[in-house]
């Protein structure tokens, strides 16, 4: 894909459809129940409506796709394990044995692992986007080049079209790459103006001096690529990773198909910021499940001006929070789709009570 083509993608993405959520919202008020009893999971399903341009959801087919990539940072100590750890966890991705593999057969989801650049040979089993066999060390250059971001983002536009064609109606999205919280946090502190201090957690667990050693990698690479914070794809050029950049793709190309994307945690969230600061009209596929317990996972949340549903201090990755909100989803369907109306039960129908005052 071409930085033209991209543009012109993003231009395509048309606002929500504003008459299919004021559908979705009638349908919910005549259901028997209290108005807005069910919060978080109604607005949902109406967010879900004004994307789809339907009142009408289907989301019998879902899929978590897990972008794994390697990161050339890792070689400042910024992780409490080597690269080859990415590779074991897709390799255990496509044998369907970690952690999300678990979690989505309870929430009848099926499990996408994609390589967009790991080191060493293509892993059977794993779906092959590759971008190149891991990005740079940004602390002594560009993570990537501008063509290489954007071929990874247009190769996660083509995952979702490719999804969509399967009969796919809900996303979740993952990412496995070690190193990956170290990008993640340095295009998030550049993105929204914010100390890096205060946009960099341990990650799986780091020390004292191994959190010191990422915070001080992410100074020296922003220092020393000099990232343009109001140019999106240039952050993610110099400090991101090809998971993130794919990831970025998924969520514009759940804005062009009118595809649900579920956004994981901190990672995945700031892939969503980037595809939002790219065209802001793409926020209306990004869904919150979660907000991770990285120390920036909130402000990034807030800068999307999205709410999760679920808090539980999750911080695994691999589109775990992802796809423990799908069975929310489907809990707030059967309501939707299922539920009596009011006058199908004889009752007097709710109607919006104006504060009474004092």
């Amino acid at each position: 894909m071409t930085e033209t083509e991209l543009a012109a993608l993003c231009a395509a993405i048309t606002p929500p459809d504003e008459a299919a959520r004021a559908a979705a919202h009638a349908h919910w008020a005549s259901l028997a129940k209290p108005l807005g009893g069910l919060g978080g999971l109604e607005t949902t399903i109406e967010d879900a409506a004004a994307l789809t341009g339907s009142a009408k959801l289907d989301i019998s087919r879902r899929a978590v796709l897990v972008l794994c990539a390697d990161n050339g940072v890792v070689a400042q100590g910024v992780s409490q394990t080597d690269s080859s750890v990415t590779r074991a966890v897709a390799e255990n991705l496509a044998a369907r044995r970690t952690s999300v593999c678990r979690m989505a057969q309870t929430a009848r989801c099926e499990v996408v692992p994609v390589d967009m650049g790991i080191a060493g040979d293509p892993v059977p089993g794993v779906l092959d986007c590759r971008i190149a066999p891991g990005t740079a060390d940004f602390t002594l250059g560009p993570a990537m080049s501008r063509e290489q971001a954007v071929e990874a983002i247009g190769r996660g536009i083509r995952l979702v079209q490719e999804q969509k064609k399967a009969g796919v109606g809900l996303l979740a999205t993952g990412e496995m790459g070690i190193g990956n919280t170290t990008t993640s946090s340095a295009v998030a502190a550049v993105l929204l103006g914010q100390p890096v201090e205060g946009m960099t957690g341990r990650g799986a667990g780091l020390s004292d001096e191994g959190l010191a050693r990422k915070i001080d990698a992410i100074h020296r690479g922003i220092a020393k690529n000099q990232p343009d914070s109001a140019d999106a794809l240039d952050v993610l050029v110099k400090l991101g990773g090809f998971d993130i950049a794919g990831l970025c793709g998924v969520f514009l190309g759940g804005a062009l198909e009118g595809v649900p994307a579920l956004a994981d945690g901190f990672i995945s969230c700031v892939a969503a910021l980037c595809a939002v600061r790219l065209c802001p009209a793409a926020a209306k596929a990004i869904f919150a499940s979660h907000c991770s317990t990285e120390p920036a996972a909130k402000l990034v949340l807030d800068a999307l001006n999205k709410k999760a549903l679920i808090t539980a201090g999750l911080h695994l990755g691999e589109g775990t929070g992802a796809v423990a909100a799908i069975p929310l989803w489907d809990m707030a369907l059967a309501v939707y789709d299922g539920c009596y109306s009011f006058e199908e039960g004889g009752i007097e129908a709710y109607t919006p009570q104006g504060s009474a005052g004092c």
